[in-house]
């Protein structure tokens, strides 16, 4: 069969959760299936390193989708005639976005990731919050099968769309086998080369409203003020402009201890994580959360928000705090920062369950749905 994948977000270094996710099980999946062929999707020139075997070739499609009327004429008016063109037998959407206008005779499996944008509009500018809110209920009627990355996302998607439980499918994220705990000298060189040698707590992921990073920012200076050496490292792109975040870092006493890395490499990202005291991940929406699993595998402990998903991907081997409560959000970094026993338990803890969290096995779920879908036809 043709299988027709969306690749728009597979972007050379630029790589975020979603692309991350669409690397992680294309790059396994096409291999494990020679049997089939697959069309990968771009809306620029791609890489070739891509393009993962034999039986795969890309193709682009005008033009780049940036903004809520491109995805809207790629999707709703670029996209059924490629996929009649090419004869397309299945259509996979990494990012979740679909066609309204392919007949319901050509299946289509969309990844819905999480409904951020349902709970908090606001985090997104006016354009892309209606985009989502208008058509991610109608791609999750057009679904011959959705597949998300946890339980809390498939109940969420249940709930606020009502799609029937038996057509969601979970598939939990990987984490990249780059990740390993650093031994004493590497976690030396990754201390002087992030904060001049201070230790640091770790804040991960694209530099959104929903990250939480404002609050984060004033529950560091809380501490920062009991600790004389800590310092607080910031690695991330920014995605859209966080005026709440700006007034912060005006404000902090121990602004002068908050690093903003931006976004790093793969391997420079293990030296970040590995050399951290903690990871401090207080976001207070996340359909998985990719750095909790990955500090986990890296063998550092983890503060994460008592919230969505998190509590399910990060079990027993993270403290928990209130997302919303910067007091609540300091006791708990102040805790991991000092209490040795907890910390040791936590590192234990997070090292087996990270086991659990392999790409593998994402490719191996999706491969299943797919399967399901095809045998369907």
């Amino acid at each position: 069969m043709l299988i027709v994948v969306n690749t728009r977000l597979l972007l050379p270094e630029k790589l975020e959760g979603i692309g991350w996710f669409t690397h992680g099980t294309l790059s396994r999946l096409v291999k494990a299936h020679p049997e089939h062929r697959f069309v990968f999707l771009f809306d620029r020139p791609f890489d070739r390193r891509f393009i993962y075997a034999d039986n795969v070739r890309g193709e682009v499609v005008w033009p780049p989708t940036r903004h809520p009327l491109l995805y809207r004429f790629w999707f709703e008016h670029r996209l059924p005639g490629v996929l009649r063109r090419l004869g397309a037998d299945l259509f996979l959407s990494p990012d979740g976005f679909l066609s309204t206008r392919v007949p319901d005779s050509l299946p289509q499996v969309a990844v819905m990731h999480d409904l951020n944008f349902e709970h908090h509009p606001q985090d997104l500018p006016p354009a892309y919050s209606r985009y989502y809110r208008t058509w991610f209920p109608r791609f999750a009627r057009k679904a011959a099968r959705i597949i998300t990355v946890s339980g809390y996302s498939k109940q969420d998607i249940v709930e606020r769309y009502g799609v029937p439980a038996d057509r969601i499918d979970v598939a939990y994220n990987g984490v990249g086998d780059v990740f390993t705990p650093l031994g004493a000298a590497e976690r030396a060189t990754a201390r002087q080369r992030f904060t001049g040698g201070a230790p640091y707590i770790v804040c991960v992921g694209s530099l959104h409203p929903r990250k939480n990073v404002a609050r984060l920012l004033e529950a560091f200076d809380r501490v920062a003020g009991h600790d004389p050496e800590v310092k607080l490292l910031i690695v991330g792109a920014r995605m859209f402009k966080d005026a709440h975040m700006e007034r912060v870092l005006g404000a902090m006493q121990h602004r002068e201890r908050a690093v903003f890395a931006g976004r790093l490499a793969h391997a420079d990202l293990r030296l970040a994580l590995g050399g951290a005291q903690l990871l401090a991940y207080v976001s207070y929406f996340e359909g998985f959360g990719i750095p909790v699993a990955e500090a986990m595998r890296c063998g550092v402990p983890v503060v994460a928000a008592n919230a969505t998903s998190l509590p399910e991907v990060a079990g027993d081997a993270a403290l928990y705090c209130d997302p919303f409560d910067v007091a609540d959000i300091a006791r708990a970094l102040r805790t991991m920062l000092t209490d040795e026993p907890l910390r040791q338990r936590a590192i234990a803890a997070g090292l087996e369950r990270a086991k659990r969290y392999d790409w593998d096995r994402t490719a191996e779920a999706v491969w299943k749905t797919l399967e399901h879908v095809m045998a369907r036809r």
